[in-house]
């Protein structure tokens, strides 16, 4: 009866903890017809150690990340990732602005833009972002918010 109490628990407490990250990191995307931007936004401190030492990453309270990809549909309806560029900056409550310095990074197939900027616990913070796929003329912009707290 125990044993049974505690693998009960321990399933409760393994719940509770994917809620909690998923309050904290936001995902999301916005179609363009052809083109898809995928974006998520996460505290630092949720890389692991290696990960961010990998990818020149800062794992710091107060430092957020936010990650950018550029899809494409495929003939056969299925996505794939594509290169180009991405720029972009996000401003707080109070309206401070600060660029985001977006670097590509490609992993096998897989390519996707990401940036580091600080924010304060419990702060608002909106992103604009302009993607712009390769060889394809127009600007994917979108605007998305989120607030992050420090754990």
């Amino acid at each position: 009866m125990i044993a049974k109490n505690i693998s009960v628990f321990r399933n409760m407490l393994t719940a509770m903890l994917i809620g909690l990250i998923s309050i904290q990191a936001q995902a999301g995307s916005k179609d363009f017809g052809d083109y898809t931007v995928l974006w998520s936004v996460l505290p630092s401190t949720f890389l692991a150690p290696e990960v961010a030492k990998a990818n020149n990453l800062q794992r710091s309270k107060g430092i957020g990340i936010v990650n950018i990809s550029i899809m494409k549909e495929n003939d056969d309806g299925t996505m794939s990732p594509v290169s180009g560029q991405v720029e972009g900056q996000v401003s707080n409550d109070i309206q401070q602005v600060r660029f985001l310095a977006f670097r590509r990074i490609q992993e096998g197939d897989s390519v996707y833009f990401i940036a580091e900027y600080q924010y304060s616990s419990g702060e608002l913070m909106t992103f604009n972002v302009t993607a712009r796929a390769a060889g394809y003329p127009q600007d994917l912009a979108i605007r998305f918010a989120h607030t992050l707290f420090s754990d």
